[in-house]
């Protein structure tokens, strides 16, 4: 790359953060063109900052995908808020998340003073602006503009694909001078194993009851490669909190997990390009939400 490219190109990071189940995991999948983050209408579906790559011939933007902010009731929100607040402390531009199908409200507010002080310009983002009339949309606008002084307010539709390059546009502008940070055509950093974990996660997420979502946690055991020819055989536990719930998540006679395993099978066939054999397991990890050692052993 010659001088002059480098002085054109720019590159960085950006990170998206907002109360739970504000959009933000669906835009930077619609931002990278591919599904990196799980997606949920649970709230805190996100656990970890989940990195996806934007890479254009002027620059690379590289998206932060972060936890809901929320107030915690575990250690574990403690730590998910943690991770969210450092990350938006390393990062080139912060997109803040606000559904125009909900008013803005106390949770908003909260994060907007926590999003003060920060080092980085703030963006705010009208997310599922297809999801209401042009006059709520209106009526919303006016009233993210008076949480704080933002260096723009973007309202877009990440499902109709509405104002996502004038978003993309407006975070690159925020971004130093540099050479692109990853190869091209690479859109995570993400460990496979780590993705297939959280694909797993996403399908047990489906339809199960509003106390269940905060207490599953996935680990993939083993992934054992085949003879030529043969299936990709991948071992994994699913955890939970207490016996009650594993009953959820197995179901009569078994046929939830089943469920859950042809819709992750299905999942990690696609990411992987290749035919699995998925074996899922459930274990009780007594209150692993609450336990530090029992939270360090599931990766948190």
């Amino acid at each position: 790359m010659t001088d002059r490219q480098t002085a054109a190109h720019r590159s960085g990071f950006a990170c998206f953060v907002g109360r739970p189940n504000a959009g933000k995991s669906t835009l930077m999948n619609a931002l990278v063109g591919e599904k990196v983050a799980i997606m949920s209408s649970r709230p805190q579906t996100t656990r970890r900052a989940i990195r996806g790559i934007v890479t254009r011939d002027d620059a690379q933007l590289v998206i932060v995908d972060t936890p809901g902010l929320h107030r915690p009731r575990t250690l574990l929100g403690e730590r998910l808020n943690d991770l969210v607040r450092e990350t938006f402390a390393e990062v080139d531009v912060i997109g803040f998340c606000l559904p125009a199908d909900e008013k803005v409200g106390p949770g908003d507010q909260w994060i907007a003073r926590e999003l003060a002080d920060a080092r980085a310009p703030v963006v705010a983002i009208v997310t599922k602006v297809d999801k209401v009339s042009r006059e709520r949309v209106a009526e919303h606008l006016l009233a993210v503009s008076a949480l704080g002084d933002f260096a723009d307010i973007v309202p877009v539709s990440s499902v109709k694909d509405v104002q996502m390059d004038v978003l993309l546009d407006v975070l690159i502008e925020r971004l130093p001078a540099g050479p692109a940070l990853y190869p091209t055509g690479e859109i995570t950093d993400e460990p496979e194993d780590v993705r297939i974990a959280e694909l797993i996660r996403e399908a047990a997420l489906e339809g199960v009851h509003d106390e269940l979502p905060h207490s599953i946690a996935v680990v993939v055991e083993e992934m054992l490669e085949p003879q030529e020819g043969g299936v990709l055989q991948i071992h994994a536990q699913l955890f939970v909190e207490r016996d009650s719930q594993k009953g959820i998540i197995i179901g009569r006679g078994g046929s939830r997990l089943k469920e859950v395993g042809a819709t992750a099978r299905a999942g990690i066939e696609r990411l992987l390009g290749r035919r699995v054999f998925l074996d899922l397991h459930v274990k009780v990890a007594k209150d692993w939400q609450r336990d530090p050692k029992q939270m360090g052993r599931l990766g948190f």
